[in-house]
């Protein structure tokens, strides 16, 4: 294992160590990168992660198909003993 500090679950084979090593990079606020790149308010960070329909028009017909079965076997009044 890697003798990084909390990588333990880390592989000694990691090809990125010395990166992670490294931590994250840390910047004052008057520098020139924090100028070009200003720091994300918590609102706006969670929608990037927010869930996206990658498949449009998936969870509509899952829903369909899920009332026909739930209103299939609601109106159902066999038994399973009936059948074979």
């Amino acid at each position: 294992m890697n003798n990084v500090p909390g990588s333990s679950s880390l592989p000694s084979s990691f090809k990125y160590s010395k990166v992670y090593e490294k931590g994250k990079p840390k910047h004052d606020k008057n520098d020139p990168f924090s100028f070009k790149h200003p720091s994300m308010d918590c609102s706006k960070r969670a929608k990037i992660f927010n869930p996206f329909d990658a498949l449009k028009g998936f969870d509509e017909e899952l829903s369909k198909s899920e009332q026909t079965v739930t209103d299939f076997y609601n109106n159902n009044t066999d038994t399973l003993d009936d059948y074979p």
